[in-house]
């Protein structure tokens, strides 16, 4: 799918091939869409992919003096949705990373890529549009700040150049004043794209709006904000009579198409109920209902907010030996470079344990973990293996004894035609190593990322409960 892979250490380094490679190069941090653009096509004249994943420090999140929030561009969605300054100081984007795909895509996807991508739909534009958020672009002619609104051009277009890289997201936090929120509406609950979504963030006097930000994303060519909704709201008490009227009026401000995921008339009627749905949760206090305290990760690493500056492992040159670290034994491999993780471990490692389901990280047969993370590994540049530590299913037991998630799942009959099982395990076993004792909702949110076309999943939710208690019963025993 390309040509040369550079694992980069600096910036310096990455706009340094961007200037000399051009539109022929892409960076890669989470990879989520790109991997799937080059594989149907929709990018087409990618030779060289630049991984900045192993450059340091690009995964903090921090608030300064000025009360700014910074986000690097190695920021992932669950970071985010993890981080408490963002769930305390800009709650809209919390809540639309959390929505975004499942654990595995949101411990890779970035805010940044997912900003650079300028889908209408994708979840974080909004949130952040209506936060007044600005980018930082870095090249070899200098830097520039650009403001969010001013990004986008048109369906997935920006004014972002080839020779450019995203280094910075920043917005104000929210004062005491102010509440936002964030509301999606899918076609289900997980792994879906956006049939409208609507961000809120009102300065509040008593019960009186001093000022408003309403913006709608997968209802026009770009995020747009409904200035006439917000213009209304200005000084006006949030009752129902006029949170009716703001919620009408944002529904005139937008201009959606007909597609196979809604008509334009669904949109616009959506669009006024959503509104209005959030309006009164901001107004009644309850805009974080549905959002959990403590999201599940499927990880066992560190949130972005206290997680030790990342360190930047030895690189590989273009087509050097991918040298890796599987199920705790080390591999070299002098193939395989210009494939997925998932197709490496199958056809370079013959672990073929790890499935191929969908090839574009919606059934999450392919998971498995990378550094610590669960991850969807059909998704991901094999060079990344590079310097890495992977876990698949192959890893979680051995002949002598079963983790206590493979014993639950033959125990209970959780295993059916067989063929997502190891994603499911992986997925149960991370979230056994992240939480202990899960709740129900907990087990639920750890396999939104994995499909099972067998079952109604009640089986696989009892097996993971049970090979919690086994496990506890077996730590007490040691």
């Amino acid at each position: 799918m390309w040509h040369t892979y550079l694992n980069a250490t600096t910036t310096d380094e990455v706009v340094k091939v961007l200037a000399e490679k051009g539109a022929s190069a892409r960076i890669v941090a989470g990879a989520t869409d790109l991997i799937l653009e080059l594989e149907r096509g929709v990018r087409k004249g990618i030779e060289t992919l630049i991984d900045v994943t192993r450059i340091p420090n690009l995964d903090s999140i921090t608030l300064d003096e000025d009360s700014i929030i910074h986000l690097g561009p190695l920021v992932t969605h669950n970071d985010c949705a993890a981080s408490k300054l963002i769930r305390e100081r800009a709650y809209p984007l919390a809540r639309a990373a959390w929505e975004v795909g499942a654990p595995q895509i949101r411990n890779r996807g970035t805010i940044a890529g997912n900003l650079i991508t300028a889908s209408p739909a994708n979840d974080t534009i909004t949130p952040l549009m209506a936060l007044n958020a600005s980018v930082t672009l870095l090249s070899v002619r200098g830097e520039r700040t650009v403001a969010l609104k001013d990004f986008y051009t048109g369906v997935r277009k920006t004014v972002m150049q080839p020779d450019e890289m995203l280094v910075d997201i920043s917005f104000p936090a929210v004062t005491p004043t102010q509440r936002g929120t964030f509301v999606k509406l899918a076609l289900r609950r997980a792994q879906a794209i956006s049939v409208i979504d609507v961000a809120v963030v009102l300065d509040l006097q008593g019960d009186t709006v001093k000022s408003a930000s309403i913006t709608l994303g997968a209802v026009a060519p770009t995020i747009i904000h409904a200035t006439p909704a917000e213009s209304f709201l200005a000084n006006k008490k949030l009752d129902d009579e006029n949170i009716a009227k703001a919620a009408e009026l944002t529904r005139d401000a937008c201009t959606p198409i007909d597609d196979i995921r809604g008509s334009a008339a669904y949109r616009k009627e959506m669009v006024r109920v959503c509104t209005q749905r959030a309006l009164k949760a901001l107004r009644n206090g309850s805009e974080k209902d549905g959002m959990p305290e403590h999201p599940i990760m499927l990880r066992t690493t560190t949130t972005a907010d206290n997680r030790p500056q990342t360190v930047a492992r030895r690189p590989s040159s273009a087509g050097a030996p991918i040298e890796t670290t599987i199920n705790g034994k080390p591999y070299t491999f002098n193939s395989g470079h210009g494939k997925t993780l998932l197709r490496l471990l199958r056809e370079e490692a013959g672990l073929i344990g790890t499935k191929e389901g969908c090839a574009e990280g919606e059934c999450g047969a392919c998971t498995v973990f990378l550094d610590g993370e669960a991850v969807m590994s059909c998704l991901v540049p094999a060079p990344r293996a590079h310097g890495a530590e992977i876990v698949t299913v192959e890893g979680l037991g051995n002949e002598e004894k079963l983790h206590p998630v493979q014993e639950a799942f033959i125990q209970d009959g959780a295993v059916q035609c067989g063929y997502c099982t190891p994603g499911f395990l992986m997925s149960a076993a991370k979230l056994l190593e992240e939480k202990a004792d899960p709740t129900h909702n907990e087990i639920e949110q750890a396999i939104t990322g994995n499909l099972c076309r067998c079952t109604g999943y009640y089986k696989i939710v009892e097996a993971i409960e049970d090979a919690s208690k086994l496990a506890a019963r077996e730590a007490s025993s040691d």
